[in-house]
């Protein structure tokens, strides 16, 4: 299995990679920096890549899940509710490609602001 490690502060989270074509691209691409935004309980960073939707993409997530939301070419990680989940779910904007999975625990988000660098590269 592919893996790829995303680094905030001196954090560091194993990211588990799908067999989809969106993996295959993002593995392709590291190293990836950015900027991290938020939205309630989600953070998510712009990448440049243009990666079209695919057929099993969704909103609802679970938790650990990786999403790529293709129209913000950004990379999302849900850990709780966002402003427009409905009861305990994790909704993100729209629906996303899930590419990847990881055993982060909610505390690993904690500190993390908007337009703190994050770093995505090949484990």
């Amino acid at each position: 299995m592919r893996k790829l490690i995303l680094r905030i502060h001196e954090k560091k989270l194993v990211l588990n990679l799908k067999e989809t074509e969106t993996a295959s691209m993002i593995y392709n691409a590291v190293p990836i920096s950015s900027s991290i935004n938020t939205w309630g309980e989600e953070i998510y960073f712009s990448t440049n890549l243009s990666i079209k939707i695919e057929k099993d993409a969704k909103a609802i997530v679970d938790f650990g899940e990786i999403a790529f939301w293709t129209e913000g070419s950004s990379i999302a990680i849900g850990y709780g509710k966002t402003p427009i989940s409905e009861n305990d779910e994790i909704r993100l904007a729209a629906p996303c490609n899930i590419w990847a999975t990881s055993n982060f625990e909610k505390c690993f988000f904690e500190d993390i602001r908007d337009g703190d660098k994050i770093y995505l590269d090949k484990h």
